[in-house]
């Protein structure tokens, strides 16, 4: 099929050649499997499938083994017998070695080029998520958000996020009058958690230059898809980042591509490795966003693919979106094992060859269960599949061979130098600074101003010599007169320290000064 995917098939025992239509690629697909039945080989398959159909692929490198799609696979390769049978069997005659181009990013910038987005890009949902904050929290951090849009703070990183909620909490009674009650332990308690996300290094992910989403749709110039490749080895370290990040991909992916219907090919293949990390106690508002995001991005061109152990790792409503199943074994060991066994098989459209649960069961490492997509979007009856070998080289490549291909990219220049914009912490920096300085220069006019007082009300006091008793009388008045100027001066001085006071102060003082 020249519009598709192979995917593998044939041999004794064995159905017919099982291919993925690109037509129907953006329906989304399952791959599924115990630990070593497969699942990884699979995945790389699929990738070199639709690069080579002209299709990008975005993927998460778990293990560390995808690295390998940038380099053809060798004839010296001890599997190479085993993979040329394989090809023999089932009918792969243009079964070639090859590599494919490869784009390698990382989210912390050490094995690719530095994956960055803004906080307010993220959004608050996510974020709640990613720190796992609860309810009240959650509300405080949306109204961070929503009074920085308001004030014109743009959140851009950590640092702008942390200044915001040290703001927030300064100023909480009179924010707490729009938008409910702010309470500083909560603040406190956000602070805390963002600096855990900070020491693991997660930090960096949060600012400028942004990812460009076009940089991950491109095509070489021979035609073929590119293949973005994020390192998770070190990731999965920070599961619930690696979750949020994915999610925050797809997402930004269907607010920023345009609507395509049905094409002919999908403009970007999305795998998502250990899918389950994603729901792993997710609240239902985030289930729901995602179950959002997979019914309707397939209409933006782009196909999502979960991988996980078990069919019931994925919520059902997703799951019911997802067309395209590659189904590796499943060991039935305990109660449980069984009944996700039971369940996986009754999702397949039946084939009275054989039975279903049973061969999930049965098939060894590099065979599956599969079911594609046909016309009109039906799935395609079930089948057991010899999965086919991969034309690029089966493990990781040389960190000299990465670094190679990271210099040689036209995107190291464009993300590896950090932007740092003013945004939020150096606007209310430079605000806090002007309302020190304010401070300070009032406070210097209330001491300049109590300086003036005291200077005029000495100046007024009588110093005159007091001669023979007919100056004795004026000179009692003289210090009654004194000593009510001197008390009215005191209320002038205390009711006249504020700013409005200060000014009309000076403004008359200045006169009385002069006229001296």
């Amino acid at each position: 099929m020249e519009n598709g995917v192979f995917v593998g098939g044939g041999g004794d025992g064995y159905g017919v050649k099982q291919w993925l239509r690109l037509d129907y690629a953006n329906r989304h697909g399952l791959i599924a499997g115990a630990t070593g039945t497969g699942k990884t080989v699979t995945l790389q398959i699929l990738a070199e499938g639709f690069a080579a159909q002209g299709v990008p692929v975005f993927l998460s490198d778990v293990k560390g083994d995808l690295s390998g799609l940038a380099k053809p696979g060798s004839a010296d390769f001890k599997l190479h017998q085993p993979f040329t049978d394989r090809a023999q069997t089932i009918g792969f005659d243009d079964y070639t070695y090859r590599g494919f181009p490869v784009t390698f990013w990382d989210l912390f910038g050490k094995q690719g080029h530095p994956v960055r987005t803004t906080v307010a890009e993220m959004g608050p949902l996510l974020i709640s998520r990613l720190l796992e904050l609860s309810e009240a929290q959650e509300g405080i951090l949306n109204i961070a958000f929503r009074v920085a849009d308001e004030e014109g703070l743009p959140l851009l990183d950590l640092k702008d996020l942390q200044s915001m909620l040290v703001w927030l909490g300064e100023n909480r009674d009179s924010v707490s009058l729009r938008y409910g009650n702010i309470a500083v332990q909560s603040v406190g308690a956000i602070q805390r958690r963002l600096l855990v996300l900070e020491n693991q290094g997660a930090a960096d992910f949060f600012g400028e230059p942004a990812l460009d989403l076009r940089d991950l749709m491109r095509t070489d110039a021979d035609g073929l898809g590119q293949i973005n490749i994020l390192a998770a080895d070190k990731l999965m370290g920070a599961p619930r980042l690696y979750a949020t990040f994915l999610l925050w991909l797809l997402s930004e992916l269907f607010e920023e591509l345009p609507e395509v219907g049905d094409p002919d090919k999908p403009g970007l293949v999305f795998f998502f490795d250990e899918a389950h990390l994603l729901f792993d106690d997710a609240p239902k508002a985030l289930v729901d966003k995602v179950e959002q995001v997979a019914r309707l991005i397939r209409s933006k061109g782009v196909g999502v693919y979960f991988i996980t152990q078990n069919p019931d790792d994925i919520p059902e409503d997703i799951l019911g979106q997802l067309g395209n199943r590659v189904q590796h074994a499943l060991r039935a060991f305990t109660a449980r094992d069984r009944k996700a066994l039971r369940m996986a098989a009754e999702t397949y459209r039946e084939n009275p060859v054989f039975d279903t649960e049973q061969a999930i069961r049965e098939v060894g490492v590099g065979e599956a269960v599969t079911s594609m997509l046909e016309r009109k979007g039906i799935p395609g009856r079930v089948e057991r599949t010899l999965i086919r070998p991969p034309s690029s080289q089966l493990g990781p490549i040389t960190p000299a061979e990465r670094g190679g291909i990271m210099g040689a990219s036209d995107l190291s220049e464009k993300y590896t130098r950090t932007l740092d914009r003013n945004s939020a912490f150096e606007i209310l920096a430079e605000r806090a600074r002007q309302a020190a300085e304010e401070a300070q220069k009032a406070e210097q006019q209330e001491t300049d101003l109590d300086a003036a007082m005291r200077e005029y009300t000495a100046g007024r006091r009588y110093t005159g010599t007091r001669v023979g008793r007919s100056t004795s009388q004026p000179a009692r008045r003289s210090r009654t007169t004194d000593s009510i100027g001197g008390a009215i001066a005191q209320v002038v001085v205390k009711e006249l320290k504020g700013t409005t006071g200060r000014r009309i102060v000076r403004g008359i003082l200045g006169g009385l000064f002069r006229g001296r």
